[in-house]
């Protein structure tokens, strides 16, 4: 998720969340192979055995439509510690689909097949690579072609976002939808989209018959879901008290423009306030700063009341 899982958010959540691995945001390939900064940048974790603080494997993650690129790029993160490689056919952001990457590519599965080959003939065997796609751009009608697609090119897994780019991101996810994929596939296949709960997960499997779900957004709002979700509970994991140690920490990781900072922030904090109403009442109080430091004194004084 661009903008969203960036390293420092990765950190946070993986410190308290329960995830087998977790994938950067996407790497766009172009026409060269990207220069090591680059994959530092988008994974610092590769610097640290490709894991973050917390011991959870990063998979690196990339988008583009040229396959000897594509391969060759992959290759390169995989020699500087990529412990996976996973290739975006799901991204249905406007800018990204004009220069036909991402959920784009759904309209062509023998394109998806060309890619995904491309990729794991070029790196090691004992390196996964995986693929993530929607249930097409428009319509459905490649649904199940694009899933063989990335199973006949030597994809380890697939995991499908139960929606379509004309879909977005409304309500509902429609799950159902992937049982036909999940039988027919050898590979395993991972469901996702709108799993908010314990209840969605729980529900989510039940229509998919998906046993492995990737939780984006909602791991981001709610940061002890993944736990909730193993230990099958409906309650709060974290208090809030937890969480402001959490923000705080997210608040002093690495930056380049402050400004940026206080945005992602923000942006953090009025996602949690769909789920908690601390942090609705937060966001009233920071919503017009612009300073970390004035930031981060509203969250020791909320914590000391607390």
């Amino acid at each position: 998720m661009e903008g969203l899982t960036d390293p420092i958010m990765r950190d946070v959540l993986t410190s308290v969340g329960s995830f087998d691995w977790c994938v950067t945001e996407f790497i766009r390939v172009t026409n060269s192979v990207l220069p090591d900064h680059v994959y530092h940048h988008y994974c610092p974790e590769l610097l640290n055995g490709g894991k973050t603080a917390a011991g959870t494997p990063v998979h690196v993650q990339f988008l583009g439509n040229d396959p000897e690129m594509l391969a060759a790029n992959a290759l390169r993160a995989v020699e500087l510690g990529a412990p996976a490689i996973d290739m975006n056919f799901g991204c249905p952001a406007k800018t990204v689909n004009r220069h036909r990457g991402g959920s784009v590519l759904l309209d062509e599965p023998e394109v998806v097949h060309e890619l995904v080959k491309a990729v794991r003939d070029a790196v090691p065997s004992h390196i996964p690579v995986s693929a993530k796609m929607r249930l097409g751009y428009m319509d459905r009608n490649f649904t199940l072609e694009n899933a063989h697609a990335i199973e006949d090119a030597g994809a380890a897994w697939v995991t499908v976002h139960a929606r379509t780019k004309a879909d977005g991101y409304t309500p509902p996810a429609f799950w159902d939808v992937l049982q036909p994929i999940k039988e027919t596939l050898k590979i395993n296949v991972i469901a996702n989209g709108e799993i908010w709960t314990n209840a969605d997960a729980k529900q989510c499997r039940i229509e998919s018959g998906c046993n492995d779900l990737m939780i984006g957004r909602g791991a981001v709002t709610t940061p002890d879901l993944t736990q909730c979700i193993r230990q099958n509970t409906d309650e709060p994991l974290i208090t809030w008290t937890e969480l402001l140690e959490l923000q705080v920490r997210f608040l002093n990781g690495p930056y380049k423009k402050e400004i940026n900072m206080v945005g992602r922030y923000k942006q953090w904090i009025g996602m949690m306030s769909k789920h908690y109403p601390e942090a609705k009442g937060l966001w009233d109080e920071i919503k017009r700063l612009k300073k970390l430091d004035e930031i981060i004194e509203k969250l020791k004084l909320q914590n000391s009341i607390v």
